[in-house]
């Protein structure tokens, strides 16, 4: 009987594990429906479905950083700053050291913009809000600094991030680095105690100021990673100026909201990539069907609404956490 048990529970929670992915794919396979009827010429098509997964996975591995922020309660409002002035340094380098500076250039830049945030946040105790829309501004006047106002064009050898297989791999193993730290290390665990009830984890014997630091750093070193890829794909970067840099911030945060409303399945890494590819969708679909700009936001930013309120709706009788 107890092995008839437990083999019912383990399903249970197979099944359970999945379930948001597949209420993910459904969703991918609705949208998809929809704009491919509106646009039967203009979208939907193989090819396109690639170049939408492609711009995806650029914003998924944003996605991923900002989730060690956000499953906190916290915010990371300098995330677009901190790609300008790491793709800008990333075009720089990649002339002087090749693919050695492309990588790591970028990559140390986001991840001490991340150190930064933190240790800045720790040290004040003001609302992470405030403290990265202040940090925000000295990161693109560093850009402006660093550029004098030029655009920065990524070496045609040096694009290799920026088309398959190259953006592929390096996105893949950035969504399996965050899916080994959320799932196997003590910062996911202490991640999701802190967001649960600071209060407990403190008490627990939890250094609640280290891992939220910790947070901070990772998104940065997330962000870094996106800089690569999206320089690569880009070609070019101007630097940011009068927080022209918030527009990057909010796609990478949406994909994230997806991974926040489907973590009660246990694959938020999985629900980020495919979020982001949803929103990618959608908006590819409004472009393809000649919608206005405003109408696209709108629309966009209702959809997303409905879906996350929609998946995050709480069971009669369950308890909230």
């Amino acid at each position: 009987m107890s092995k008839e048990l437990t083999k019912k529970r383990k399903t249970s929670r197979f099944n359970s594990s999945y379930a948001g992915i597949v209420w993910l794919l459904l969703l991918v396979l609705v949208f998809w429906g929809i704009f491919k009827i509106l646009a039967p010429s203009n979208f939907g098509s193989g090819s396109k479905l690639l170049s939408y997964l492609q711009s995806s996975l650029i914003y998924a591995v944003g996605g991923c950083g900002l989730y060690f922020i956000c499953v906190m309660g916290l915010w990371d409002f300098s995330i677009g700053a901190n790609i300008v002035l790491s793709s800008v340094l990333a075009c720089f380098f990649a002339e002087k050291f090749g693919y050695a500076g492309l990588i790591l250039a970028p990559i140390l830049c986001g991840t001490l913009v991340g150190l930064l945030n933190g240790i800045v946040y720790i040290k004040l105790r003001i609302p992470s809000m405030i403290v990265t829309v202040g940090l925000a501004l000295i990161y693109e006047s560093l850009s402006v600094f660093a550029t004098q106002g030029q655009e920065q064009i990524l070496g045609i050898t040096y694009r290799a991030f920026g088309s398959y297989p190259a953006n592929l791999i390096l996105a893949l193993c950035a969504f399996f680095l965050a899916g080994i730290l959320i799932h196997y290390t003590k910062i996911g665990t202490y991640t999701y105690a802190i967001g649960s009830n600071e209060f407990v984890a403190k008490n627990m014997g939890v250094n609640v100021d280290k891992y939220k630091a910790l947070a901070f750093v990772l998104c940065g070193f997330f962000a870094g990673v996106m800089s690569i890829l999206t320089i690569s794909y880009g070609t070019s970067m101007t630097s940011a100026s009068s927080m022209s840099s918030m527009s990057r911030n909010f796609t990478p945060l949406m994909g994230t909201f997806f991974g926040l409303a489907f973590r009660k399945y246990g694959k938020p890494i999985i629900a980020i990539v495919i979020g982001e590819f949803i929103i990618s969708l959608i908006f590819n679909g409004f472009v393809a069907i000649g919608a206005p700009t405003t109408i696209q936001n709108v629309v966009t930013g209702a959809a997303l609404l409905l879906i996350v309120m929609i998946t995050t709706k709480p069971v009669k009788g369950a308890v909230v956490k």
